[in-house]
């Protein structure tokens, strides 16, 4: 059977992209940058995975919220140094360079936030 894309997903998915460049690209602040685009970060990862694969809401939002939480245990041991990509600028975008407890939090709202918008679409 071959996995159907789940196009409103999709298109969220790639709205949220678009935020988290435009913040990447040109938000220097002290909140919206490193807190807000976290929060959006799992919701993207949920929106790509809700789009691809057939999950139901809460198997992709552990999942969404599990690889973010991998993504910065990576960062706690270093991973982009132990795999040679410390100085490579693409990684360091996608997978960060500096673990920060507080992502955790970030991400733990951003994983409530999709379960909140999810109800009120149900």
């Amino acid at each position: 059977m071959t996995p159907r894309l789940r196009w409103g997903y999709g298109l969220a998915a790639l709205a949220v992209f678009a935020i988290e460049v435009l913040i990447a690209l040109f938000v220097r602040d002290a909140v919206v940058r490193p807190y807000v685009g976290d929060v959006l970060a799992v919701v993207l990862v949920y929106l790509g995975l809700r789009a691809v694969a057939p999950l139901k809401v809460m198997p992709a939002v552990m999942l969404a919220l599990a690889i973010a939480v991998m993504v910065e245990l990576g960062q706690l041991f270093h991973l982009l140094d132990a795999l040679g990509l410390a100085h490579d600028r693409l990684a360091r975008v996608v997978l960060g360079g500096v673990f920060d407890i507080k992502d955790l939090a970030c991400y733990g709202a951003g994983a409530a936030c999709v379960l909140v918008g999810e109800r009120r679409r149900t």
